[in-house]
């Protein structure tokens, strides 16, 4: 019996776990061709016959009770071996299978036709088998070519008609949720099982190899990642391609976290080690409970990939669904969507300004600008919730758009009021890249009447290293109209000091982590110190932010700071008390006097 390769058999099984046909539930189609077989051979056994590693699984047969026999002596396996079609005038005769399990269940006779593939691989065979010896004429032999042909293009119908990925060759989305309901169907209600996904790639790496490499690439990865996943999983087990680079399955009944988590662990390890893209992609595994009969299949996907993206951030890549942490993922969603209608409507966002007091006069130089939320259901929103969500989107420049306007228009309020302040914004990163974003700043500015020396813009140094080299031409551009420019969270960066040689900063703010707890703390006080020095050395004004007490503040004026804000001055005011703040009417005494009584 000729025997293919373990190369060729390896692929050849491949292709026949591809298309899913093992241990599924009997078809009409397939039955339909094997009763005409039956008949045209007026025999009483027929069969489409699928080799398995180790059986003969029965798709469809005639004749025959159980759904599959061992593969070997099998005549159907050497018809997969072989590719080509066999004829066994008497089983009892032939030196291969006369004591083959055919031959000792009373079959004589036995024909088979290849199941090919367009790839040339042989899944099986379409077979007909008698209880007596029989010679078998030319014109039989091309009508069981002809069945087996159309048992094939029956396969390949299936394989298109939207249930199969063509790249993976796996159940594809709309599959995993037809079989997730049949699982609720037939499984007892309440039983609890794990949904487990795959994700092949962070969107940075995918991002990457899009840019580096062409489409092959992912094609690529996604047939390999198929392939790794189908030898873990084993043959039981059935993997669903169900997004573009992400796979899901559903664990075997019984199978508990803390039980199936380390094993997951070990056959990733195992898996990735060998993987070609090992070196260019990070696949992430998100593993959900869920309970049968109470869990919708859509909810079920949803929190194994929410799952998925968690286990990024561990070491083992693997993580279990949190519902503490999708509930806050899905709050910042949430705040997502709705704050584009905030910037839409009037009513919701507003400014509010922490003023700046200059340390050797005590008076009020400027504000910065915060903005606030409150939502008509929601209420005040924390912007420590909101605004690191809105400059992660496709919002932030509409954002600062919105803010800038509504700054300058105030700015211009104040002056018509007799206030002259300078009003500190902060920018995102995305602002940085805005082709016009200079331009249309100073159209604000021209547009309000305002000199640009009345703006401050306020940028943080992780902001500029995205795109150092757009960024700087931004700034550039920015020092150049005349308007000031400030390094925000100054020490919480990238590299700070060689970034105050290069940077066209006016103002160097001293993040908050750095004064909070100053008076008690030496090597704080050293450090800001240090950043005080260095940073004024360098032609920088100095701005000290989160000041709390008078200690803090008479360190920060024997050490030279210009300018500082915090708690201890005033908290973020609306328009009108700010308005009055500066003017001594609310709040604190006048600027000579508060200087006087802070020093003291």
């Amino acid at each position: 019996m000729p025997l293919s390769s373990p190369l060729n058999e390896a692929k050849r099984l491949d292709a026949l776990y591809k298309l899913n046909l093992l241990d599924t539930p009997p078809s009409e189609a397939f039955d339909r061709i094997t009763r005409m077989a039956a008949r045209l051979f007026k025999l009483p056994i027929a069969a489409v016959s699928l080799t398995d590693m180790d059986r003969q699984w029965f798709k469809s047969r005639v004749g025959v009770e159980h759904c599959s026999i061992p593969r070997l002596k099998a005549p159907c396996a050497e018809v997969a071996d072989s590719g080509g079609v066999l004829v066994i005038p008497d089983l009892l005769e032939d030196a291969c299978f006369r004591d083959s399990g055919l031959a000792a269940s009373g079959v004589r006779y036995y024909a088979g036709a290849p199941l090919t593939t367009a790839d040339g691989h042989c899944l099986g065979a379409m077979c007909v088998l008698g209880l007596e010896p029989r010679v078998t004429t030319a014109e039989e032999m091309a009508d069981l070519a002809d069945l087996a042909a159309m048992v094939m293009s029956q396969i390949e119908l299936q394989h298109a008609l939207g249930r199969i990925d063509p790249l993976s060759g796996l159940p594809n989305r709309n599959q995993f949720i037809e079989d997730f309901q049949d699982l609720q169907r037939d499984r007892p209600r309440g039983e609890q099982r794990l949904a487990v996904l795959i994700n092949l790639a962070k969107p940075e790496q995918l991002g990457n190899a899009a840019r580096a490499m062409n489409s092959s690439f992912l094609d690529q990865l996604v047939r390999d990642a198929a392939r790794w996943i189908r030898e873990q999983i084993g043959p039981g087990g059935q993997v669903y391609h169900v997004a573009e680079t992400q796979f899901a399955l559903i664990a075997p009944p019984g199978m508990t976290v803390e039980a199936y988590v380390p094993t997951l662990r070990e056959k990733m390890r195992n898996a990735v080690s060998s993987a070609r893209s090992r070196y260019v992609a990070t696949p992430s595994v998100g593993v959900a409970p869920f309970a049968l009969g109470e869990a919708d299949c859509l909810d079920v996907l949803r929190t194994a990939q929410s799952a998925a993206h968690d286990a990024l951030g561990h070491p083992s890549h693997i993580a279990v669904y949190s519902s503490e942490a999708d509930t806050a993922y899905r709050r910042r969603f949430s705040l997502l969507n709705e704050f584009g209608a905030a910037l839409e409507s009037s009513g919701q966002l507003r400014l509010v300004y922490q003023p700046r007091v200059d340390l050797l006069t005590g008076a009020c130089v400027g504000a910065e600008a915060l903005l606030r939320w409150t939502h008509p259901e929601l209420g005040n929103v924390s912007p420590g919730e909101f605004i690191p969500v809105i400059e992660r989107s496709a919002m932030a420049e509409a954002t600062t758009a919105w803010v800038l306007e509504t700054a300058m228009r105030q700015q211009r309020a104040w002056r018509a009021a007799g206030l002259e302040l300078q009003v500190a914004v902060n920018v995102s990163a995305a602002n940085l890249l805005e082709p016009d974003f200079v331009a249309r700043v100073e159209r604000g500015l021209y547009m309000y009447d305002l000199p640009p020396s009345c703006l401050e813009l306020e940028i943080t140094e992780s902001a500029i290293m995205e795109h150092p080299a757009r960024a700087h031409s931004t700034l550039e551009a920015i020092a150049a109209a005349g308007i000031r420019l400030a390094i925000d969270d100054f020490g919480t960066g990238y590299s700070s000091l060689s970034y105050l040689q290069t940077m066209p900063a006016n103002v160097v703010k001293i993040d908050q982590s750095f004064i909070i707890g100053l008076e008690d703390d030496v090597r704080k006080q050293a450090l800001v110190a240090t950043m005080i020095t260095l940073s004024r050395d360098l032609g920088h004004r100095v701005v000290a932010e989160g000041v709390e007490n008078a200690e803090v503040q008479t360190f920060l004026q024997m050490t030279g700071c210009d300018e500082a804000q915090g708690y201890l001055f005033a908290r973020p005011l609306e328009v009108a008390s700010l308005l009055a703040w500066c003017g001594g009417a609310t709040m604190v005494p006048p600027a000579s006097a508060r200087l006087a009584s802070l020093v003291a």
